[in-house]
């Protein structure tokens, strides 16, 4: 969705906006604008496009101040344009804001304030209302003046409002999206993630829900819904900021793709002790409380429910309890059966998509157990469920997930056997046999990196076709829809993902002469049909590149390529075969000339609708 970044203190505030801008700007790139108090007047310069484009238009030096807020955009209400980019400010400008989120009611307020008050909009956002709707409130106490708005407000957002009269203040709402505020000396940041402040600040309030912030160069105060002054802890940030960058890589895809071995790692040694028994922190289930269960639900989104497709068959096989995945924006309106003998798993790499976090709310109003699976720690999903399980990927820059994927699959596997041990229901020497294959995982994982250069070869011959199928059997069936899905986020390719045994339910109908069709065929028990399936797709003329265990070659005879993984027991595979499909579509992409980080009309999170 869109970034928010506002600063208040005594430097130049132009440069720290912009600076934070950047590393939000995979939150959203329709269009990028900054706000600052300028001589008893709020001045605002905003540019379609991305942040370099404001950069130029922005270079007067005349043009800066010691307070200001900056947004970069992903468009919902209104097409990209000039007049609808952030910030915006009310008819002569007293007032601006910047806006992440939908406003539900925004032509009733629209309407409002045009009968009533006459007001003249200039855009075609649902945004534009909120500065409007603060001017007319204002009477010199711009806290007061956004508390009466949002009383007029439905729907989920955060904003920043600043008000010319006020030029020493910030003032900010929370209502289901992300905000943070960075903690300085002499200066303080509001944010909607912490990549934006992490040059000039470790020290953040995680900003709750329904509260209200108010800002100065000394001091942050944060107000319930009461209007009663709140209390918080501050939150000390681990990662490092280098992290972010793109260390010498062309596109930060490719840097993440490279950083899964660490990751993997990352995530198993944090959890599995020097005895070889895993050790959940963050989780206060009891022994008691997982014998209890007799149902799991995995909701998510994306990329994120592709992981959940690979979880079920893992917790299913070790746990023995009945898992169903959902998608996120489904769940809550078929009125799922869910109680108190239920653990609700929500997976999130960003832990602020509002489908999700709606789902995890529904689920705990109707008893369930909420654990979450999240990579952004302070989330909101992670502060919202009872028991926290971070992937410990770090900071995930590109729009096109893939470190978040595999880190996810391994708290899978992680879930299931802990689950599966506590009740009984696997030995000790499968248990064994499991974690043994998952801390060899890092190193397969980079021996295939040894392929890159044969998988960019292949993407070089494959790079113009416009249609393509991914199919797979079991645990390469989930790993289809991941590949099919990396494919179309960043190259626009028409790519399709099937369970390969429905192929004659429909799909082999559009099997002809140079259909590109990926087949994944490294579950060993499964092998045998898949190289049937891929017999008849072959006899329809299409082309096949197949993804199989080394030692299984049986398919050379009948697919064009064969990209091999490590060999592994089936149930690890998906971590392996995943890497070349993210390969295959990266460079793909580059081929085809795409903006691989910041694919067309996609954002990180959505934290709309």
């Amino acid at each position: 969705m869109c970034g928010i970044v506002g600063y208040v203190g005594s430097d130049h505030a132009k440069d720290k906006i912009i600076d934070g801008l950047k590393r939000l700007e995979y939150r959203g790139y329709d269009s990028a604008g900054i706000a600052l108090p300028i001589n008893g007047k709020i001045e605002i310069k905003k540019h379609v496009g991305e942040i370099k484009n404001l950069e130029k238009m922005i270079g007067d030096a005349d043009f800066d101040s010691s307070m200001g807020i900056g947004h970069t955009r992903w468009a919902t209400h209104g097409s990209p344009s000039d007049i609808n980019a952030h910030p915006h400010g009310n008819e002569d400008n007293t007032i601006a804001i910047v806006h992440n989120g939908i406003i539900e009611n925004y032509q009733e307020i629209r309407q409002w304030l045009t009968e009533e008050h006459n007001v003249k909009f200039k855009s075609e956002t649902d945004s534009e209302v909120i500065a409007h709707l603060i001017g007319v409130f204002y009477e010199g106490d711009l806290l007061k003046a956004v508390n009466k708005a949002v009383e007029q407000m439905r729907g989920a957002y955060a904003v920043c409002a600043i008000a010319a009269a006020e030029p020493d203040k910030i003032v900010a709402v929370r209502k289901d999206a992300p905000l943070v505020a960075g903690i300085g000396k002499g200066f303080n940041f509001i944010a909607s993630d912490i990549p934006a402040l992490l040059k000039y600040v470790r020290e953040v309030y995680l900003i709750e829900n329904n509260e209200t912030i108010v800002l100065t160069k000394d001091d942050i105060k944060i107000y319930n819904e009461a209007g009663e002054r709140v209390k918080r802890e501050v939150f000390h940030v681990t990662w490092d900021a280098d992290a972010a960058e793109k260390e010498g890589y062309e596109h930060f895809m490719l840097k993440e793709i490279h950083e899964q071995p660490k990751g993997i790692e990352e995530t198993l040694i944090r959890r599995i002790t020097d005895e070889g028994l895993i050790n959940l922190d963050g989780i206060s289930m009891t022994k008691e409380d997982i014998e209890n269960f007799n149902k799991i639900y995995i909701v998510a989104c994306g990329t994120a429910y592709h992981a959940g497709l690979v979880g079920k068959l893992v917790i299913e096989k070790m746990a023995k309890i009945p898992v169903e995945v959902d998608v996120a924006s489904e769940f809550r309106y078929r009125d799922p059966f869910v109680d108190d003998k239920t653990l609700f798993i929500a997976i999130s790499q960003s832990g602020e998509t509002l489908d999700t976090l709606a789902a995890l709310r529904e689920a705990k109003r109707k008893g369930a157990r909420i654990m979450s699976v999240v990579n952004v720690v302070g989330s909101s999903v992670a502060r919202e469920s009872d028991d926290v399980f971070y992937t410990w990927a770090g900071p995930e820059i590109a729009v096109a997930s893939t470190k978040a994927y595999t880190t996810q699959l391994i708290c899978m596997y992680l879930i299931g056997l802990y689950m599966g041990s506590t009740r009984g229901t696997i030995d000790r020497e499968y248990y064994g046999k499991i974690l043994e294959e998952l801390k060899q995982l890092p190193g397969k994982v980079e021996k295939l990196f040894d392929e890159e250069e044969r998988i960019a070869a292949i993407a070089k011959r494959y790079h113009r076709k416009e249609q393509v199928f991914f199919i797979g059997r079991g645990l390469d069936s989930g790993v289809s829809y991941e590949g099919s899905l990396k494919l179309k986020e960043i190259s626009y390719i028409n790519s399709f993902a099937i369970a390969a045994g429905e192929l004659k339910h429909g799909t082999i109908a559009l099997m002809e002469e140079d259909t590109l069709v990926f087949a994944l065929a490294t579950q060993d028990f499964l092998y045998e049909k898949m190289v049937s399936n891929v017999e008849e797709i072959k006899a329809r003329g299409a082309r096949v590149i197949g993804v199989a265990k080394e030692g299984k070659t049986e398919i050379e005879s009948v697919a064009d390529e064969v990209i091999y993984i490590p060999y592994c027991i089936d149930e690890v595979s998906p971590v392996l075969a995943v890497i070349p499909l993210q390969i295959f579509a990266y460079y793909v992409a580059k081929e085809r000339g795409c903006t691989i980080d910041k694919p067309k009309n996609l954002a990180k999170s959505f934290t709309v609708e």
